[in-house]
């Protein structure tokens, strides 16, 4: 059978397998919540690779997540919370809350600039991000987890500030880090040795600070968040049609019009993994590592008392379950 047979069968099968996600009892439902939502912080550098524009819409579409507010990291932090507010504005969301987190230098392009740019305005001066991290956390001790998709700049100056007070998160979720497996892994191909992340040797010192603090962390490295987002799948969510969808298509066109290294037709979702996770942990099973940054910027797995849970491996078809059942809702 030629490849574009098989997508073909594929795309016709789609629908079937969806609408069996969707009925209720239907057997791949997802699992009741157990227990009250996690109150998350996501902290997130939207607007350069179009990972994130997936991970914010499936958080928004999770109700076992109730998001407490949403900072910008990394680079042009002004642009970023303009395309965030922008964002939650035209899919029904602009009730959250955004703080900024402070610019920095960013060789990284920011794909998405044109959407950002359309945005309004604050209206106000944004609220500072490690301020916000740190009140949040200090108003709702214990309960509040950080979801953190970009370097680790905003927790790195939270931590700097007030680091008793930061002790006090429930747990940090990451993206970030290369353990066992380095970039472009693949089923295809040999595993390449660990790699320099983009996230952690974006900022070193907040990398350090985080795993040197003491509290709680989940890490979801490059082993386990190389999933591609295939031609099917990623048709079915731009037909769909609702806001949520609309601006992650809009977002995605910009993003692949820039033609940067990194643009692709299947594009690589790594932010989304955290996120699975919090919704369902079999989606990326954790191991407890010991995990050291290094002054150059590589995660190594050390010997000693475990300081992280770190997912080496995704369970990609309930990965996919998860993303597609909640973008198509």
């Amino acid at each position: 059978m030629s490849c574009y047979s098989l997508l073909l069968r594929r795309a016709a099968l789609l629908p079937i397998f969806l609408t069996s996600m969707l009925l209720p009892g239907a057997a791949s439902a997802a699992p009741a919540a157990s227990s009250a939502p996690h109150k998350v912080i996501v902290d997130m550098d939207i607007g350069d690779d179009i990972d994130d524009a997936f991970a914010l819409a499936l958080l928004l579409q999770s109700p076992e997540i109730e998001i407490l507010g949403i900072t910008t990291a990394w680079g042009d932090t002004a642009l970023r919370t303009r395309l965030l507010e922008r964002f939650l504005r035209d899919t029904g969301h602009a009730g959250i809350a955004v703080a900024q987190g402070a610019a920095t230098a960013n060789p990284t392009p920011f794909t998405q600039a044109r959407y950002a740019q359309r945005g309004n305005a604050p209206a106000k001066a944004p609220q500072d991000a490690a301020d916000f991290i740190l009140r949040e956390v200090a108003r709702q001790p214990g309960q509040v987890t950080l979801l953190a998709l970009g370097p680790l700049t905003n927790i790195g100056a939270a931590i700097a500030r007030d680091k008793a007070a930061f002790g006090k998160v429930k747990q940090v979720v990451m993206m970030g880090g290369s353990v066992r497996a380095g970039y472009r892994k693949s089923q295809y191909v040999p595993v390449r040795p660990a790699d320099k992340e983009y996230n952690i040797v974006s900022d070193i010192a907040g990398a350090q600070a985080l795993f040197a603090s003491g509290v709680t962390i989940v890490m979801m490295p490059l082993d386990s968040t190389q999933i591609r987002l295939d031609e099917v799948e990623r048709n079915a969510i731009f037909g769909h049609g609702s806001p949520l969808t609309d601006a992650v298509t809009l977002l995605y066109h910009q993003w692949i019009d820039s033609y940067q290294p990194w643009s692709s037709n299947m594009p690589s979702l790594f932010d989304v993994v955290p996120v699975t996770w919090l919704i369902d942990p079999a989606s990326c099973p954790t191991a407890p590592l010991r995990i050291a940054v290094t002054d150059d910027g590589y995660t190594r797995e050390t010997p000693g008392q475990p300081n992280a849970r770190v997912c080496l491996a995704s369970n990609q078809p309930r990965f996919f379950e998860i993303v597609m059942q909640r973008l198509l809702q």
